[in-house]
């Protein structure tokens, strides 16, 4: 039982960071990227300030569904394949 109540927490931790319109559009430039990207390289593709495209990251990281890699002062961002697969298995399909 400890198990679905913890499963059902982090779902209910995903759904809220995606309750963002801008964040689903980062989850689907990032679906549609070969690459990792930059805080600016998103800004200018939903052309919304880098510091708003940043807070954006911040969230989605912090609820497992992106990974960030640091290169200096750089950010890049990337899905994490593992949440979406054990979460929400076909929720990347459907954008």
């Amino acid at each position: 039982m400890d198990i679905e109540i913890s499963k059902e927490k982090k779902l209910a931790e995903l759904f809220s960071a995606l309750s963002e319109p801008n964040r689903i559009r980062i989850i689907k430039i990032l679906k549609t990227s070969d690459t990792e990207l930059t805080c600016s390289q998103v800004s200018k593709v939903l052309q919304i300030a880098p510091s708003t495209v940043s807070y954006h990251f911040k969230a989605l990281r912090k609820a497992g569904l992106t990974n960030t890699r640091r290169q200096a002062q750089t950010k890049y961002l990337s899905l994490n394949a593992k949440t979406f697969q054990k979460y929400l298995p076909h929720f990347l399909d459907s954008l």
